[in-house]
């Protein structure tokens, strides 16, 4: 499965400039797994590297292509959800403009409308960062 860009913000609620998938590779269970092509002129860059609050964005939206996956699939309208917390948030690297990463987010566990996501960012198979997030989401929206 491969959903490209153009197709992206039916699953998820942010708009341009602050869509950091380019796309969706996997919905599978509890995993979830995208790409972002980072182009030079993204927001998040910064002297030719994306920075914590993309690679933050990016990780919180591969964990929002979830939901907006499994709605699509259920033919429901696609909820809105927020950060309610960050944990353990580490960067090792920042990948450089014209990268492409791919994020992973695996579900811990689900406890009404709170999430908890283990996300993780690569790029060329190495770790670029990582953090546990705690997503609600709002059932009204």
């Amino acid at each position: 499965m491969f959903i490209h860009t153009d197709d992206i913000t039916a699953y998820i609620p942010q708009r341009a400039p602050i869509v950091m998938i380019s796309g969706i590779l996997e919905v599978e269970g509890p995993v979830t797994r995208t790409a972002l092509s980072i182009a030079a002129d993204n927001i998040f860059v910064e002297e030719g590297f994306f920075t914590a609050p993309g690679l933050m964005e990016n990780m919180a939206q591969t964990a929002a292509a979830r939901i907006g996956y499994i709605s699509r699939q259920q033919n429901v309208p696609v909820p809105l959800g927020f950060i309610g917390a960050v944990k353990d948030f580490e960067i090792f690297e920042l990948p450089p403009a014209g990268a492409t990463v791919e994020t992973t987010t695996v579900i811990g566990a689900e406890v009404f409308n709170a999430t908890m996501v283990n996300a993780k960012v690569m790029y060329q198979d190495k770790v670029m960062a990582q953090c546990e997030l705690k997503i609600f989401i709002n059932p009204q929206s």
